[in-house]
């Protein structure tokens, strides 16, 4: 297929773009437990809506990996922009949550609360560390940077795909805590 010409004058302006949102997510995140809004909504609600919403994303994600072994480009890209739109929704019914719900802790004794919070650290760390990096990929990918888009999804999709996937699962593990 040919691939309109790169456009680097436009991802360098989207990558300024991607620091600051990335610095501002990622503060807000981490500074998130420090933040209690008082509302009069109960959001209880949320953590089934985004276990839904971040399966939703990585089903569009396996599609986008189907769709670029297939050579449909488009229909890969429009995968794409769907998983990110959805993993931009989780991203802030989750904030949303956090900042209006107290904590629920973890309420299993056993082997299986090793394994969720192995699994919750590990989803916790890899959501923190691949956001920066989807948005760089994203932007190699729309600026038609091709082969630099190549070469860094080859390891952010599998890291998007494995916190796309452990947060339903964690959600799954902790529900019957709620």
């Amino acid at each position: 297929m040919n691939y309109p010409n790169p456009n680097p004058a436009l991802a360098k302006k989207l990558n300024i773009f991607a620091y600051i949102i990335s610095v501002a997510v990622l503060g807000l995140v981490f500074g998130m437990r420090m933040i209690k809004l008082d509302v009069d909504v109960d959001f209880s609600f949320l953590p089934r809506i985004n276990a839904i919403v971040n399966t939703i994303a990585g089903i569009f994600l396996i599609l986008a990996i189907y769709f670029i072994k297939k050579k449909n480009y488009i229909a890969h890209r429009n995968m794409i922009f769907v998983a990110t739109f959805f993993s931009t929704v989780f991203l802030l019914t989750y904030v949303l949550y956090h900042i209006t719900t107290p904590e629920t802790s973890f309420c299993k004794e056993g082997p299986i609360r090793i394994v969720y919070f192995i699994l919750l650290i590990t989803h916790i760390i890899s959501a923190a560390l691949i956001f920066p990096f989807i948005l760089f990929t994203f932007i190699r990918g729309i600026t038609f940077q091709v082969d630099r888009h190549r070469k860094m999804a080859r390891w952010v999709f599998p890291v998007w795909l494995y916190v796309v996937i452990t947060g339903p699962i964690c959600y799954l593990l902790l529900s019957p805590c709620y």
